[in-house]
């Protein structure tokens, strides 16, 4: 093999290296930041990057996608001095490799200690109470805060959850004490109003029964008093008719007027529910005579046919039926 041979040889080793040597790949999600002598000349974004070789070198692979930082447990007081265990999470993003590269010297240890600095700072700024109710509140005081103090290092950061706030074990209990006896208060409150909500409604109730029995009573009252002013002027009417009569010498109507009395008072002595054998002082001629007057009215008002007829149907004197001793059949 002559020299010629080696040489060429080497010299495409040479470019075939060198040309290895420049052409860099950058996966998706990274950034590369080329140095030139030790210095910061460039950034190469994801697909393929070329740099000079033997001059240019890869100085820093920077992951520009959203990253989680876990921020471990730490202990911090609050306001009145109340100790908690705090448990955080930041989210934040590259937004310019280049500083986040040479601006600090660990990214990740500095955002960490940045975001439990940051928390002890906002925890000792709330009271207890403020602290366990108002967690939006204090995300947005730490991303605030972060936010303003990652920006010269080219980082973005995007949100800041707190996961947990433990109070100690004997504050916990009473805090327990004071949930239950704050539910049990407003139990004992909404049970009171619903039994003042039935007492009110069953008054209502009892109120509108009342108000209707009255309107009952009220109409009964009203329809009696009609029954009685339309039952007067009957007997008025009658009574003058009877007077009428009277006055124009007819005695039988007399004698009609006091024969209805006289029965109506003896089925009232008859119908007492303690009497069971009535014995009635009367003259029965006396009866017979009226009954007489009564059927003479009669004769009177429905001429002499329905006189017969009356008279045909008792074979005794003033109308009464005749007595044979046993029922007619």
């Amino acid at each position: 093999m002559t020299g010629f041979t080696v040489f060429v040889i080497a010299l495409v080793v040479l470019a075939v290296v060198t040309i290895a040597a420049g052409v860099r790949t950058i996966p998706q999600g990274y950034v590369y930041t080329v140095e030139r002598f030790g210095r910061y000349s460039h950034s190469l974004n994801s697909g393929l990057g070329l740099i000079m070789p033997y001059i240019d070198r890869i100085g820093h692979k920077v992951n520009v996608m959203e990253q989680v930082l876990d921020v471990p447990s730490q202990e911090a007081f609050t306001r009145d001095n109340a100790g908690v265990t705090i448990d955080a999470a930041a989210f934040y993003q590259v937004l310019e490799p280049a500083r986040a590269a040479y601006e600090i010297t660990n990214l990740t240890q500095a955002l960490l200690v940045l975001s439990m600095t940051n928390i002890r700072s906002v925890v000792g700024s709330m009271d207890l109470d403020q602290l366990l109710s108002h967690r939006d509140e204090i995300n947005e005081r730490l991303l605030r805060v972060m936010d303003a103090a990652a920006s010269p290092w080219g980082v973005k950061m995007t949100r800041v959850e707190i996961k947990d706030i433990l109070p100690p074990a004997d504050l916990a209990g009473s805090m327990a004490r004071q949930m239950k006896a704050e539910r049990e208060k407003r139990a004992a409150i909404l049970e009171a109003e619903g039994l003042r909500q039935a007492e009110v409604l069953r008054a209502e109730g009892q109120k509108q029964a009342q108000i209707l029995a009255a309107e009952g009573r009220k109409e009964a009252a009203w329809r009696d008093a009609e029954a009685r002013e339309r039952l007067a002027e009957a007997e008025a009417k009658a009574t003058q008719m009877v007077s009428e009569a009277i006055g124009k010498g007819d005695l039988a109507a007399a004698n009609f007027l006091v024969a209805e009395k006289y029965v109506e008072a003896l089925r009232a002595i008859a119908s007492a529910p303690n009497q069971r054998v009535v014995v009635v002082p009367i003259e029965a001629a006396s009866l017979a005579g009226t009954l007489g007057g009564i059927a003479a009215m009669t004769q009177e008002v429905f001429g002499d046919a329905g006189g017969a007829r009356a008279a045909s149907r008792g074979g005794r004197p003033g109308g009464l039926p005749p007595h044979t001793g046993r029922p007619e059949s």
